[in-house]
């Protein structure tokens, strides 16, 4: 709600709006917690992407070309966010023995409960 917003009709919905405000900001202290502010993200250039995905200059052309690695292009240069190169980083897991196993298993007591 806006400050230049209040007027007297609308007081009654501002005092419940920074009743509500309140509230949640007593709840976050009382769990030792601090309000979340949106941070701005700002771009990176490729020097900066390379080095957080650990690839040579190349290969990161390679795989902006082939549309493989989100990225931005302006101009003829191009941009990246640290967050989601972090997140394309992080579907290439690899699963561990123990993670295929325990899908394997899994699989195989609900094939088995179906043909029950």
């Amino acid at each position: 709600m806006e400050a230049n917003e209040i007027s007297f009709e609308n007081l009654p919905k501002a005092v419940a709006h920074l009743v509500s405000e309140l509230a949640e900001i007593k709840s976050l202290v009382e769990k030792g917690q601090t309000p979340v502010v949106p941070q701005k993200r700002i771009p990176i250039d490729i020097e900066e992407a390379c080095r957080i995905i650990g690839k040579a200059k190349p290969t990161v052309y390679a795989l902006v070309r082939k549309r493989i690695i989100p990225c931005y292009k302006n101009g003829k240069k191009l941009y990246f966010f640290e967050d989601e190169l972090l997140e394309w980083i992080s579907k290439g897991k690899k699963k561990t023995l123990q993670e295929i196993e325990s899908e394997a298993e899994a699989e195989y007591n609900k094939r088995k409960n179906i043909q029950r």
